[in-house]
């Protein structure tokens, strides 16, 4: 049932992709709406996901996860029949605020139902299995139901899981809470959210125009609320956010060994795709084809990764993980303008097969490190760590590549990014190749990242000896 979750959650955001085309033309949907129609969801669940995860140790995380199953149920079906673009813009936002409330709570009950080091372990790999086969399947889910539906029955898709949910849960879960929690601090609340949102909205923005004095100053805003944050914690007797999680140095460590990791594939996969498109000339279809063997590959990897653990030491895992990301990175290095298309397949397979060992074995070993009663939080850090990576990922590797691709054209040919080149054939085949430089650095930068992150974890993490 968690791992359906987990499923349901990662379909609903690949297959707006593929609606949101049908849903802007009838809803009349501006350029900068339909950029809030896709980006409020994240916002918004990435700003709550603290909130949500604390606020589970304290009311129960089975109850937090029936609201939100309850809560996200209904603003479906009230999304589907959406009546314009601002009315779908609430409603993607109401739906972020209840994925906030049931991520943080099925992996922290996961903790709580496992309390066998192996046994949670190979419960995670199936939760993140089924986020990855969620976002695999979106796409063809979301083409065949609008094929013969209408845009909003992208919405209505998670409408039986959560009756599921809402049926089975109150049978099928245990209730864990923290009874010493004490009360929920709203100053903490909306510090923690002015801490969140400016900073993954300014990282989207960098990502999206690049380096803008009103973007790098929304960052700024969010790190110095975020500072106020930790300080107002750090004094309160019931923190929203127990600081002392990190002074773990097996649980820090191995948050800021993923976040890293996924700052890299999040760079990674962006450069891939647009080379497929912008490079190679596919269509989006074609390209999401081709990109197909490196989710599934990811999927199998997600899933042998605390089967691995099992039977030598987690450390030993993720950086064996580790060390192949960074070879298949080092085959993206190598990857020309023209026939490039096998080596850029063969190095993501390489690379997501490596970076899933760490993902779940690492995040086994954080909710093995934080205490039964903190799973809330720490699965909540772990996901807002998630959103952090993708989001750091494509502002910095994104900007690295495109600042290559501008120094790497001809003179005389100045663009932003490849999809703004027009000209003659030779001037579009120099911008190609630029491009490709750039994704050749952003590749040597992550596979550089990969290895030192190996090392770190080999010499960091050597105690961390229970299995994921």
């Amino acid at each position: 049932m968690l791992a359906s979750i987990a499923l349901l959650l990662s379909i609903d955001v690949s297959v707006l992709y593929l609606a949101l085309p049908h849903m802007s033309a009838e809803l009349g949907a501006t350029a900068s709406q339909q950029l809030w129609i896709v980006d409020i969801y994240s916002f918004l669940l990435a700003g709550f996901l603290v909130t949500m995860g604390t606020l589970g140790d304290r009311i129960g995380r089975r109850k937090l996860l029936l609201v939100g199953a309850a809560a996200f149920g209904v603003v479906s079906v009230v999304a589907a029949f959406s009546g314009s673009a601002e009315m779908l813009i609430v409603n993607r936002a109401l739906l972020g605020v209840a994925g906030a409330t049931l991520m943080p709570s099925s992996m922290a009950l996961i903790r709580n139902m496992f309390t066998d080091p192996k046994q949670m372990g190979a419960a995670i790999g199936v939760w993140f299995s089924a986020f990855m086969v969620g976002m695999a399947l979106g796409p063809l889910v979301g083409g065949l139901l609008l094929e013969y539906f209408w845009w909003g029955s992208a919405f209505l898709l998670g409408v039986p899981f959560m009756v599921v949910v809402l049926v089975t849960g109150p049978l099928l879960l245990p209730e864990y809470r923290d009874t010493g929690a004490g009360r929920l601090d709203p100053f903490s609340v909306l510090l923690s959210l002015a801490a969140i949102l400016p900073v993954v909205y300014g990282l989207k923005e960098i990502a999206r125009n690049g380096l803008d004095p009103v973007n790098i100053a929304s960052v700024l805003i969010g790190v110095v609320v975020g500072v106020i944050f930790v300080q107002r914690q750090r004094r309160l007797p019931s923190p929203l956010l127990d600081m002392r999680l990190f002074g773990n140095r097996t649980f820090a460590a191995t948050l800021t060994i993923l976040l890293l990791g996924g700052v890299v594939m999040a760079g990674t996969t962006l450069m891939a795709t647009m080379y497929l498109q912008s490079v190679v000339g596919l269509s989006p279809l074609a390209a999401g084809l081709w990109l197909l063997p490196q989710s599934l590959v990811m999927i199998v990897a997600l899933s042998a990764g605390p089967m691995l653990a099992q039977r030598m030491s987690p450390t030993w895992v993720m950086a064996a993980g580790l060390v192949l990301g960074a070879s298949g990175l080092v085959l993206h290095t190598q990857v020309p303008a023209v026939g490039g298309l096998p080596l850029l397949v063969a190095g993501l397979v390489l690379a997501s097969a490596g970076i899933a060992l760490p993902m779940t074995v690492g995040n086994g070993i954080i909710m093995t490190a934080a205490p039964p009663e903190k799973a809330g939080s720490a699965a909540s850090l772990s996901e807002t760590s998630g959103e952090f990576g993708v989001a750091m990922g494509i502002a910095a590797l994104g900007s690295l590549g495109a600042a290559v691709f501008r120094t790497q054209l001809p003179e005389g040919v100045r663009a932003d990014t490849i999809t703004s080149v027009v000209g003659p054939p030779e001037v579009m085949e120099a911008a190609r190749a630029a491009f490709t430089s750039g994704l050749n650095v952003v590749a040597a930068v992550g596979a550089l990242v990969f290895l030192s992150l190996a090392v770190v974890t080999a010499l960091v993490l050597r105690r961390a000896t229970q299995p994921a």
